[in-house]
């Protein structure tokens, strides 16, 4: 018994020592990207201008792109502005799918950071608080909830963050992420298709496409507000 004790002590010491590991690691990458911003006098709009025109109808541009999107959780870049330069690099036609493809590995990627960090056992999360009986929710029914949450345009990566450290089901996470992020996907690869550049403003803007990517976002709101009626016990 006292060895199985020690033997048990010693997986929680060095499952602690990994995480704490994992996690000085992951905060000395956001200091590296933060500082190399600062060195070379550039915001990620900046940046990530530069690798649009970098990348501009090139072979790799695609793969790069996508890649680029599944780094973005460690160093904390928000999604929107590279699903908005999806809709500049590829145009709508290519960019929408490059974007909902990248978007959802993205997110699996934050899923995965989160649930590294994430207690073995989780409490059932069933109490009085507002974040109690949510978190709960997310275990108990984690696709519609998750659905929900991307439909209503909430903060892209705590999403993510949670979900995973909630230890909810990969597959509805996963799903429930392509299926929900679809219409706020396809607004931002819009609003990006009717830009010409990052860094130029309004300049070369398409009125026409930009009112369908506003459209598109007024409707996800609108059937995120409609489920959340349905589903959603006040």
């Amino acid at each position: 018994m006292e060895q199985r004790r020690c033997t048990a002590g010693s997986r929680v010491v060095s499952s602690r020592a990994a995480k704490a590991t994992i996690a000085g690691v992951w905060l000395a990458v956001i200091s590296g990207w933060t500082w190399y911003l600062r060195a070379s006098r550039q915001s990620p709009v900046d940046w990530l201008q530069g690798l649009v025109d970098v990348a501009s109808g090139a072979w790799w541009a695609i793969p790069a792109f996508v890649l680029a999107y599944l780094a973005r959780p460690l160093l904390l870049f928000p999604a929107s502005l590279l699903t908005i330069a999806a809709g500049i690099l590829f145009g709508p036609v290519v960019g929408i799918p490059v974007a909902i493809v990248a978007a959802t590995g993205s997110a699996f990627v934050a899923f995965q950071i989160g649930k590294t960090f994430s207690p073995t056992a989780m409490r059932a999360g069933d109490g009085a608080t507002v974040i109690d009986r949510w978190s709960g929710r997310m275990r108990d029914e984690s696709f519609l909830t998750v659905m929900l949450m991307r439909l209503a345009f909430l903060p892209y990566d705590l999403v993510n963050y949670s979900a995973g450290f909630l230890r909810i089901n990969a597959g509805a996470f996963v799903a429930a992420t392509a299926l929900g992020s679809l219409p706020g996907t396809i607004s931002f690869v819009l609003a990006g298709a009717s830009l010409q550049r990052l860094d130029a403003g309004l300049d070369g803007f398409d009125p026409k496409v930009f009112a369908a990517s506003l459209a598109l976002f007024a409707v996800s709101i609108a059937i995120s507000k409609v489920v959340q009626r349905q589903a959603v016990p006040s």
